[in-house]
């Protein structure tokens, strides 16, 4: 019997472009597995994985209008978004090569023989060594940054970790396209091509999360989906790390001074924000708390508009369309929800933005759980509060998140409390700002508490690195017999402690 058949599909369309691959099957990931596991010493030269992480870079730059056109007829995203994020992209490649060369991230911590100690203390050298095959699920809304080429398989080769890519069903010809110039920059570096390897299918991801030779996994999508790898990953003879991003609704606090200050710059920087790439951002404000009142109306207003003025959207395959439209259905229809601008379907194809209110005491009172969940696509809910008892009673129901903003005016009594309350929710806590926007920085943090992520890790900047790496102790180790870098000339110049 053959394999499936992968199509690219265009989600405008919603019809089929071309075969971009096959299903693989439960060999097929054997052998690809064995296949990257046989890689591992090829990746032990820190000086060889930042040429490689750097050739990919330039490989993908020099090959930008091909991604770009094959990305943009998957996902609809459009040109100059995908442009942006394959710059971010190649950015984030080129940044890890400086984390390797510099060499911090093994942490070396090195504790001198003390025989005047109670107890003596012997010689201790202590790094970090890379885990091994490394199991990368590809996202469906970053078809670059968070796909085959970006910060997952990034930091996971990085850390000096082969990798096995199971790719999206979105954009399968997108995949295949990256993966092959990832391997094309091993060979140019004289490392083996599997190095990175691509696979296709549910089953092969089902797979893939059970593979013995499997050390670790990376994962961002749903937070059924993850949940059901991050058991399997955890139930297996030897459970390995399992760091996924499921999931997060990015709540946002205004206190009746910002209203009162800015109403009309926040409701569009807030229908900016929600709509930006049509609502399809891990970071979207998906909740917020806003005051009620005069100014509260202004703000509203202001929001209204600028939803109202966003032009209806393809989402990134007909099935989010449709859980899109079923999920604004079903939280408009909630008794005392009121849609100032209606979300919901523009044609066959395409969705329009909108705005959902309620009053915060019905969420305070301990209902409508549904408006406290994640609805993927271009749709805020606004709960109006009366005072800061239903703001602490509403926050307190909220999962995990990726991140909570709380926007206050220059002189705000309540701006302490209120971070104090949001600290606890999320990963990145930010202040007069709006979320949607990662930074790739060695200070950035992008993971928060379940189902944000399933670890406290980050997926973004220098220290997703981390994720891929397990410490090691040397103790009473003659010097001829340490790593280079735990020696006490230390050769390579890394920095120690």
């Amino acid at each position: 019997m053959s394999a499936a058949a992968v199509w690219s599909v265009d989600p405008r369309t919603g019809k089929r472009r071309e075969q971009a691959a096959t299903e693989a099957t439960a060999a097929d990931v054997d052998r690809a597995v064995r296949a990257a596991h046989a890689t591992r010493e090829s990746l032990a030269d820190r000086a060889v994985r930042a040429a490689f992480l750097r050739t990919a870079a330039d490989l993908l730059d020099a090959s930008a209008d091909e991604v770009v056109t094959a990305a943009d007829a998957e996902t609809a995203l459009g040109s100059p978004r995908l442009t942006g994020e394959l710059a971010r992209t190649t950015a984030q490649l080129r940044a890890f090569a400086e984390v390797v060369e510099e060499g911090a991230f093994l942490d070396v911590r090195i504790d001198l023989p003390d025989p005047s100690a109670v107890p003596p203390r012997p010689d201790l050298r202590r790094w970090k060594i890379p885990l091994g095959v490394v199991a990368v699920y590809a996202a469906s809304n970053f078809p670059l940054a968070f796909s085959v080429p970006g910060g997952d398989t990034a930091s996971a080769l990085a850390a000096g970790c082969p990798v096995v890519v199971k790719a999206h069903p979105d954009h399968p010809a997108t995949s295949e396209l990256a993966a092959g110039l990832l391997r094309r920059a091993a060979a140019k570096c004289g490392l083996p091509e599997d190095v990175v390897v691509l696979l296709h299918g549910f089953e092969a991801g089902v797979e893939l999360v059970r593979h013995p030779l499997v050390a670790a996994a990376g994962f961002t999508g749903s937070v059924r989906g993850g949940r059901a790898l991050f058991d399997a990953a955890a139930a297996r003879p030897v459970p390995i790390p399992f760091h996924g991003e499921l999931g997060s609704l990015n709540p946002v606090v205004l206190t009746p001074g910002a209203v009162a200050e800015r109403a009309g710059e926040l409701g569009a920087g807030l229908a900016g924000s929600m709509t930006l790439g049509a609502g399809q951002f891990c970071t979207k404000p998906g909740f917020v708390l806003a005051p009620a009142g005069d100014d509260g109306d202004r703000f509203l207003t202001a929001l209204a508009e600028g939803v109202g003025e966003a032009a209806p959207a393809v989402l990134l395959d007909h099935r989010m369309r449709a859980a899109f439209v079923d999920g604004v259905t079903e939280r408009a229809a909630l008794d005392g929800v009121e849609t100032p601008v209606a979300p919901g379907a523009a044609d066959e194809h395409a969705v329009t933005a909108g705005v959902l209110t309620v009053d915060a005491a019905r969420l305070a009172d301990g209902g409508h759980e549904l408006l406290l969940e994640e609805c993927f696509g271009p749709v805020t809910v606004v709960a109006r509060y009366t005072d800061e008892t239903q703001i602490t009673a509403v926050l307190g129901r909220l999962p995990g998140n990726l991140t909570a903003t709380l926007h206050i005016a220059e002189e705000d009594e309540a701006a302490a409390p209120l971070l104090a309350v949001l600290t606890p929710l999320a990963g990145r806590v930010l202040v007069n700002g709006w979320p949607t926007g990662v930074a790739v920085a060695p200070a950035q943090h992008h993971g928060g508490p379940y189902p944000a992520t399933t670890s406290t890790s980050t997926s973004v900047g220098a220290t997703a690195i981390e994720r891929w790496l397990r410490p090691v102790t040397y103790q009473s180790t003659p010097q001829h017999l340490l790593p280079p870098e735990l020696r006490d000339d230390n050769p390579l110049g890394v920095p120690r402690r």
